[in-house]
């Protein structure tokens, strides 16, 4: 109990908790070590010699964004945070968490906790995303033989934002034309969906086409036929990784990160977004997020016996006091 007040005081001050909090997150800093450009070992032949690995492992990363502090500037807007959840067959699984900009070896963090789970070079594992540029080169190189799919959560979500657009852009200029686009952007889905890049990008065009040859209302089309070239843009910068999801649904495999949606709740909306709309430094969200991310994987008791090993006699509940 001694070491733990001296550590995490449990009876002091927010500020004194904040402090020792940020001491125990920059230790767990300290023990992360450098980051590499690549984590994969070995080669073939050393893959080969490996024994039958475990089941394979579905990784799913998703952001989501906490309101800035910057000194006393209380417009400081919002920065990004990345939050992502392994889940193997066989073991239990791992969430973790980092601020975009602030953290220096995020992919040495995904290749620890992934090691933790008893990844093997030899291993299945899959990895989702929405596509962007920083969590795509976050899953590169970590394994020979990963998988890397566009969420499909993503995909249908950014159409139907643009047949909501559609919608309104109809009822203040209603027009034939375009009220025949609805079935375009379905059939763009459908095409998406059973892994047809080629036909999809053709509909997009078309339908970028007739929005910039529309007249009953320019501004309002052009900003449309904007968000579906921005969307264009969206689908060929991600076609390698759009994969036939109605074959994988089918067969019972993943294409969507749904289950990182709760995570992004329990890791960052808890403390940092919903209720408490608490403003946040990037260090202070960062080092937070490696102490809460120990606390959901059950991960914290253990870092502390193994820091202070007399602790293990201990039946003091440190995910509280966390």
């Amino acid at each position: 109990m001694d070491v733990l007040e001296e550590v995490l005081p449990l009876h002091a001050n927010h500020t004194s908790v904040y402090r020792h909090l940020q001491q125990v997150a920059q230790r767990l800093e300290g023990e992360l070590g450098d980051e590499q450009p690549f984590f994969v070992a070995g080669c073939q032949r050393d893959w080969d010699a490996f024994p039958q690995p475990g089941g394979p492992i579905t990784v799913g990363i998703d952001g989501g964004y906490v309101h800035a502090r910057d000194g006393d500037n209380r417009k400081a807007g919002w920065f990004e945070v990345i939050v992502g959840k392994s889940i193997p067959t066989d073991t239990v699984a791992k969430c973790f968490g980092f601020v975009t900009d602030y953290d220096t070896k995020p992919k040495k963090r995904l290749a620890e906790l992934l090691k933790m789970q008893g990844l093997q070079m030899n291993q299945a594992i899959t990895f989702l995303s929405d596509g962007g540029d920083n969590v795509r080169d976050l899953q590169f190189y970590l394994s020979p033989i990963a998988e890397h799919l566009l969420d499909w959560f993503h995909v249908t979500m950014r159409i139907t934002v643009l047949r909501q657009q559609l919608k309104e852009l109809v009822a203040r200029a209603p027009s034939d034309d375009l009220t025949k686009l609805d079935a375009d952007f379905e059939r763009i889905k459908w095409h998406l969906w059973h892994g047809n890049v080629f036909r999809a990008l053709q509909e997009i065009e078309h339908v970028q086409w007739t929005l910039e040859d529309c007249e009953e209302d320019a501004r309002t089309s052009a900003k449309l036929a904007r968000a579906v070239r921005e969307f264009r843009g969206y689908i060929e910068a991600n076609q390698q990784f759009i994969p036939n999801y109605g074959e994988r649904y089918r067969y019972g495999e993943a294409i969507a990160t749904g289950f990182v949606a709760s995570t992004v709740n329990q890791v960052v909306s808890k403390r940092m977004v919903k209720k408490q709309q608490m403003r946040w430094t990037k260090k202070g969200a960062h080092l937070l997020l490696q102490v809460r991310s120990q606390v959901l994987n059950d991960d914290l008791r253990a870092t502390f016996e193994r820091w202070y090993p007399t602790m293990a006699k201990t039946d003091v509940p440190l995910e509280q006091a966390a």
